[in-house]
Formats: structure tokens, sequence, C-alpha cells
């Protein structure tokens, strides 16, 4: 096995323990985190397995095997930019409907108050 190859896997081990320290300490949620770890599998997949990627080019019939690297990683941007916007989307959603929820409530506790001042 190459030196590189040992670096690399060693690296995403490690990866894949901060990963794991990150969502038992609450910083990462576990629908982020596993888009990680799937990433991770797939570069220790391809650094044990050496012809892996020559492999998947010929597949996909891709000329040069770093370009299917390029352009799958391109690929996953692409999809997780759009599940980060659906996401930001919907909280966007929520925050506003909570801020007029909240400003409702105001209203009804400041015309209480009035009432009960009055009395």
């Amino acid at each position: 096995m190459a030196r590189i190859q040992i670096i690399t896997i060693v690296i995403n081990i490690l990866f894949i323990a901060y990963i794991s320290r990150l969502i038992i300490k609450g910083k990462l949620r576990e629908e982020y985190a596993i888009v990680w770890c799937i990433c991770t599998m797939v570069l220790i997949l391809f650094s044990f397995w050496r012809k892996g990627l020559d492999v998947m080019s010929k597949l996909f019939g891709v000329f040069e095997p770093p370009n299917l690297v390029f352009t799958g990683f391109i690929f996953m941007i692409l999809i997780y930019l759009l599940h980060l916007s659906v996401v930001s989307s919907k909280a966007q959603h929520s925050i506003t409907k909570l801020t007029q929820e909240l400003a409702l409530l105001k209203e009804k506790m400041e015309k209480a108050d009035k009432e009960k001042q009055a009395l």
C-alpha cells in the first residue's frame, strides 16, 4: 500500500471521528452528517481500490478519471445547495409565521392590560 493511500485513509477516519464528535455535541445535525459521511466513505473506498476510479470512468464513458471526480463533486454540490435552499426557505417561512403570531399575541396582551387598567 502506498504512503498516500495510508495518509488518505487515516485522514478520512479522523474526519469521520470529528463528524461523530460534532453530532454528539449537538453542533451538527444528523441529516447533514449523512452527506459528509457518505462522501468520506467514497474517498475511503477509492483509497483502498486504486483502480476503482479508472473502472468507474470507463463505466460512465469519461476519458479522464479526474474529470469524473470533478463532475461528480460538482453535481453533488449542486444537489446539496438545492437542499440547503429548501431548508432555508422553510426556516424563513417558519420565522415569518412565528413573528406574526408573536405580534398578534403581543397586541392581545396590550389590549388586556388596557382593559385591566380601565377597571
